[in-house]
């Protein structure tokens, strides 16, 4: 009897693809979701690192032209009043409401050093809500995809409990094949929630790390703009 039962679940496919092939509707369902929400995470943390590392390069580009001794009017007319880097669009920002901050005699319009705060602290929080955009999809990946992956494994372990009660029988080749498919189950939403949790903790703090570079680089141009407001 032994023997007939190690015969029989040597003939089942235990593959990834058998697995999937032989489960549930419900449970093919869970897993299809899990797969699709995996390659979704890696999409978003993909394109973070390529935003993030571009962001880091202009930032330093900007930062040597903006040290380089060149004055800050002829910078910003060399960048244009709508640049395409982060750190320009805060600089551009403070240059246009210093500028406009100018009356037609040449005086300053009071409250210029405070509006032009305002203006880059704007710019500052539009360019962070950029860099952190898609991070909450990985947080919520990564918090239920386990529990998701849970609810396919009970699902699948219920079909299997089922399946003996029909068959009246709790032999090796009845019992294995839902119990791994359960299990795979859960193995998905662990391979979905693990790389997602780890990347979306990275990425929060790279995007903090770029975002307090742009606040202190408009504290510098801030307190330089500050002496020239007092002279």
């Amino acid at each position: 009897m032994e023997a007939e039962t190690l015969a029989l679940a040597q003939e089942i496919d235990f593959s990834l693809w058998g697995l999937f092939a032989r489960a549930t509707f419900t449970v093919k369902l869970v897993m299809l979701m899990l797969i699709l929400a995996s390659f979704w995470s890696w999409a978003i943390i993909i394109q973070k690192l390529i935003a993030y590392r571009a962001a880091r390069t202009e930032a330093g580009i900007f930062d040597r032209a903006f040290w380089s001794g060149e004055p800050l009017d002829g910078l910003f007319d060399q960048i244009g009043a709508q640049p395409d880097g982060s750190s320009e669009k805060v600089f551009a920002a403070g240059m246009i409401e210093w500028r406009r901050s100018h009356r037609s005699d040449g005086g300053l319009i009071a409250g210029a050093q405070s509006r032009i705060d305002r203006s880059m602290d704007v710019a500052i929080n539009k360019e962070a809500e950029t860099l952190q955009k898609g991070l909450p999809i990985l947080a919520t990946i990564g918090s239920t995809a386990p529990f998701v992956g849970l609810f396919g494994t009970v699902m699948g372990i219920m079909n299997a409990f089922i399946e003996i009660a029909e068959q009246q029988n709790t032999n090796l080749a009845v019992v294995a094949p839902g119990i791994a498919e359960a299990l795979l189950a859960t193995g998905l939403g662990l391979l979905a929630a693990i790389p997602a949790v780890i990347f979306y903790n990275k990425l929060s703090a790279d995007s903090e790390r770029i975002v307090s570079g742009y606040e202190a680089f408009a504290d510098e141009f801030a307190t330089i703009l500050s002496r020239q407001l007092d002279t």
